[in-house]
């Protein structure tokens, strides 16, 4: 069962990581063809090629090559072979993927063919060619939002169910029954957006105003304040939610075992999959939170569980795995619930006409884009923990639970993920596209290209940041799992 649930993650890794990167690299691939720039190869993945199919032979008019004083620079060298065609390949290692153009910098280009090397062309064009590798992940997004808002997209309906008494939430007055209609004053349709609200004020200090409406009344709207300090900067996996006691209205949810984990206490103690949590230590188990509450608060505690199997109950002596999170230890048994499906009044469907779904879908994208931008900032500055950053591993287990979760929730997530490789490659960083358009700018303004030699010194910088960050992205996957 594990080899399987390890190969379904990896396979949604790479079908996740292959549709991102040949978006991003067809956006550099296509804006260069138009520019008259010879591609050399376009790759899906670094290293070895593991499979490799050759275009169509590259038909290309000699054009005039003129200096700078514009005088014609005459023909001194012609190339003894015709171009080559762009070779389209898939590489061993699928982290990424590049585009690798004529470039006299890399290599000898005869002059009839300088006219097609990529160093050769206008600033603008390079501008352009560079830039269009992110915009393609945007327009990515774009059109998976816009198909989600023509499809119709459904999310629970923010109605709060019962409070603890000492939570925040319920310290500022919000009640069992309230409606959430916004969040810092942006409306929130589901509960879905009601967290990628809180999640927008994670590190900060103030206060979340949170408008809800009473039970059965539809106009009269009320405000309450929840204040918060330097709200979860420390936390390695934040449920701002959760943190502030906000809880979702829930339908029935019995504590019946769904899966379990082949090396978690549960298989060990002889739990199954079906079991029903009947009691634990004498105490009815009211449904399946109220046992995850009991759990995590029974970390190396012996536990006399009793279980409903087939019609009949057994006893079993259950012991939850301490694991620290955000500073308590918790305890944990390796156990998923049975799948509960919500009924149709409590679930919200957002739809928009297909001729003008796009305008939300671009919307949805500027704000996604906003808040990953603030997030960055927020790293960058401390105000949230650098254990927040996520590596491929994250991004594989991620992928596969959308997958799982059906098409509507994968293309979702493929969105928000494209939305963040755009977003982190024009960061103004050499060696990603951002540091390239840094280069090209100052080239502009200055009126000459800036010195090689402090390109070279900026890519080493980049390089060394960037692997920085991967080492520490993986180093964060690696204690989560």
């Amino acid at each position: 069962m594990m080899m399987i649930d390890f190969l379904q993650t990896v396979l949604a890794l790479l079908v996740t990581l292959s549709i991102l990167v040949t978006i991003h690299e067809f956006g550099h691939y296509w804006v260069a063809r138009l520019c008259n720039v010879h591609v050399i190869r376009f790759s899906v993945g670094f290293g070895k090629s593991i499979y490799m199919k050759k275009g169509r032979q590259p038909v290309y008019e000699e054009q005039p090559v003129y200096d700078k004083e514009g005088n014609l620079v005459p023909v001194r060298t012609r190339s003894n072979e015709p171009l080559a065609p762009t070779e389209f390949t898939i590489a061993a290692i699928p982290l990424g993927g590049y585009v690798k153009f004529l470039d006299e910098r890399e290599g000898y280009v005869p002059d009839d063919q300088i006219h097609l090397a990529f160093n050769r062309k206008t600033v603008w064009q390079r501008i352009a060619i560079v830039s269009a590798g992110p915009i393609a992940n945007f327009l990515l997004a774009i059109a998976a939002y816009w198909m989600l808002f023509a499809s119709g997209v459904t999310g629970v309906i923010p109605v709060l169910g019962e409070l603890d008494p000492e939570s925040a939430a319920a310290r500022a007055g919000l009640q069992q029954g309230h409606e959430i209609v916004a969040v810092d004053g942006k409306a929130t349709k589901t509960w879905s957006e009601v967290n990628l609200g809180l999640f927008d004020r994670l590190g900060e200090t103030g206060e979340i105003v949170l408008t809800v409406v009473e039970p059965g009344s539809y106009d009269a709207q009320s405000n309450y304040k929840v204040p918060v300090t330097q709200w979860l900067s420390n936390s390695a996996a934040p449920v701002p939610a959760r943190d502030l006691g906000l809880v979702v209205q829930l339908p029935e949810f019995p504590a019946v075992i769904g899966g379990l984990n082949d090396d978690g206490r549960a298989t060990a103690s002889g739990v199954e999959v079906g079991d029903e949590f009947l009691s634990v230590d004498g105490v009815s188990v009211m449904d399946w939170p109220h046992l995850v509450d009991v759990i995590q608060g029974s970390p190396e505690q012996t536990l006399n569980v009793i279980v409903l199997r087939s019609g009949q109950t057994m006893k079993i002596d259950l012991t939850p795995k301490g694991i620290e999170r955000d500073g308590s230890i918790l305890g944990f048994i390796g156990a998923s619930p049975q799948p509960v499906n919500f009924p149709p009044e409590m679930l919200r469907e957002t739809r928009y006409p297909i001729y003008s779904a796009w305008m939300p879908a671009a919307v949805k994208t500027w704000e996604v884009t906003l808040f990953t931008l603030a997030s960055i900032k927020k790293m960058i500055v401390g105000a949230i923990s650098p254990k927040n950053l996520s590596g491929p591993i994250t991004i594989a287990q991620v992928a596969s639970a959308t997958a799982e979760n059906g098409l509507e929730s994968f293309v979702g997530f493929i969105a928000l993920l494209s939305i963040s490789l755009g977003v982190i490659n024009l960061l103004p960083i050499p060696v990603l596209d951002g540091g390239h358009l840094v280069y090209y700018f100052i080239e502009l303004i200055a009126g000459r290209p800036v010195p090689e030699r402090v390109q070279v010194w900026g890519f080493q910088m980049g390089t060394f940041l960037i692997m920085g960050i991967m080492v520490l992205a993986f180093y964060n996957d690696l204690t989560r799992l």
